[in-house]
């Protein structure tokens, strides 16, 4: 774990449970992309760019989920590096608080505030086309997090953030974190369609063919949508709905999987309902999903 691994002349990647993309800029200048999961994730990065006797200058985060931007602090402490985050992904960063109490839906109990959806306070900026370095280009990823971007670098490799899952995590758990269900196929069908010398996604083997996991990842969406939409067939609650969904892919019920789970569940349930295949009925003081199929 740790280790840092080559995917183009200047670009690589350190393997992590996140990967963490690092972009050579010079001899001794170098940028990150994404930071880990925490500060002992950046007193790693931090003891690797001193063996390669590497200055870091910047960390270009994708988005604002615990897991990426949990190293920002450690190393902007250590470093003075500038950090820069997409959109609304910038304020996550700067109020991480954010990121636990959008899930939660309300102030997250201290169950919920933990490094793992908390990360710790940096300071970030607003990235721009003028803040990336000569070469690098930033690539809308919207669907995953509100705002999410991945990059590609100088010498054609991409780093994809979080769009799209292993086959090996999706046959584990089904449902993967989703904010935007049609935003997220519409990148999966663009990024399906990408190419370049490397694809870096954060939670899957580097490939240069990314296709075919791009459209194992839409087809598990649909399934998914299709799934919940004949749960609806009668009306039926949310939390019936969840109930059903952890049941029959035997979930393990937790109060992290109860949030992440639930908010990706609540996305479905608006996107179904924006296409017209599922309504609502207000019933005895409930909200109830009924299927138009």
């Amino acid at each position: 774990m740790y280790e840092l691994c080559r995917g183009g002349e200047n670009s690589f990647y350190i393997q992590s449970p996140a990967k963490i993309g690092l972009v050579k800029l010079n001899e001794t200048d170098v940028c990150l992309i994404d930071s880990g999961s925490d500060k002992e994730a950046g007193r790693k990065v931090r003891q690797l760019l001193d063996k390669n006797k590497w200055k870091l200058t910047a960390i270009y985060n994708t988005h604002s989920n615990a897991d990426h931007i949990g190293g920002n602090r450690y190393l902007q402490g250590q470093t003075k590096c500038r950090i820069f985050a997409p959109g609304i992904e910038c304020d996550f960063t700067r109020s991480p608080v954010l990121e636990p109490a959008f899930l939660y839906g309300g102030f997250p109990p201290k169950d919920l505030r933990h490094k793992f959806l908390l990360a710790q306070e940096s300071e970030a900026e607003y990235l721009t086309e003028n803040s990336l370095p000569e070469g690098m280009s930033a690539i809308p990823l919207p669907g995953h997090f509100f705002d999410m971007v991945g990059y590609r670098t100088k010498d054609d490799v991409v780093y994809l953030a979080d769009c799209l899952s292993s086959r090996e995590t999706l046959e584990k758990y089904q449902i993967g974190f989703v904010y935007d269900v049609a935003a997220y196929l519409d990148t999966l069908r663009m990024v399906k369609e990408l190419k370049a010398t490397m694809f870096v996604p954060a939670h899957a083997k580097a490939t240069d063919d990314i296709a075919g996991l791009a459209q194992y990842n839409i087809d598990k969406v649909l399934e998914i949508a299709d799934k919940i939409t004949g749960i609806c067939k009668s009306p039926v609650c949310f939390e019936k709905v969840l109930q059903r969904l952890f049941n029959d892919y035997s979930l393990t019920m937790n109060f992290e999987q109860y949030v992440l789970v639930g908010s990706t569940v609540r996305s479905y349930l608006a996107w179904l309902k924006d296409t017209e295949r599922i309504d609502v009925i207000f019933d005895d003081g409930q909200l109830l999903w009924k299927s138009r199929e």
